[in-house]
């Protein structure tokens, strides 16, 4: 994983899982990547967050893991060193772009206004996250940027669902869509596996027309 774009291309859905057992991160992984899923975004909401991402890395090497809501200086060189190959933030500010730029781990960072997205570009990012998608003006926003800012890609993020991921998905600024729906907190308590690689599966079918 060299550049911001190629997570992009990873999978349609970026799951988006905030895990409160360790236990789960390994069957959890190896059920996404059994429905064709084959990146998971781990968020650091949880004291879970960082050895999940360790025992992926370690134990399921196959899945590409990347860790989620990196909000301050710091949280990028540890999320690094556990094995994360790829970061994501809500939003940005320069002291933490500044941190995130040294880790030398590929980011999406969160831009959720046409100027925060320029401000983004401006320092070479061609591929960030839309954040919050739905409430910042989910598709009609993206489909007014594309044409000011062409050369930009998005994995929008934020109060997405399956029935409206394709809508998404149909745009060209759209490289894919992050999500809560894959691995739901019951599925996890229960160790639903088969349920999320069903879920995941369903995922994995949703392909941009033009992708």
């Amino acid at each position: 994983m060299n550049t911001a774009a190629e997570v992009l291309d990873l999978a349609p859905v970026v799951p988006v899982v905030a895990l409160d057992d360790v236990a789960h991160a390994v069957p959890l992984a190896e059920a996404l990547l059994r429905g064709g899923i084959r990146t998971i975004e781990v968020t650091l909401r949880t004291p879970a967050g960082l050895p999940a991402i360790e025992r992926i890395a370690a134990e399921v090497p196959e899945m590409v893991a990347g860790a989620g809501t990196i909000t301050e200086p710091g949280q990028a060189k540890r999320a690094a060193d556990a094995g994360a190959r790829y970061l994501v933030t809500p939003g940005t500010t320069d002291r933490l772009l500044d941190d995130i730029d040294a880790s030398g781990v590929p980011y999406l960072a969160g831009a959720g206004t046409v100027s925060e997205a320029m401000r983004l570009a401006e320092r070479g990012a061609t591929a960030m996250k839309f954040f919050p998608a739905e409430p910042s003006g989910g598709v009609p926003f993206l489909k007014a940027i594309a044409g000011p800012l062409p050369d930009l890609k998005f994995c929008p993020t934020g109060g997405i669902s399956p029935q409206t991921a394709p809508n998404y998905l149909a745009l060209p600024n759209v490289g894919c869509v992050g999500g809560s729906w894959l691995a739901p907190k019951d599925l996890l308590a229960a160790g639903d596996w088969a349920r999320i690689e069903q879920l995941a599966r369903e995922a994995a079918a949703l392909r941009s027309p033009q992708g």
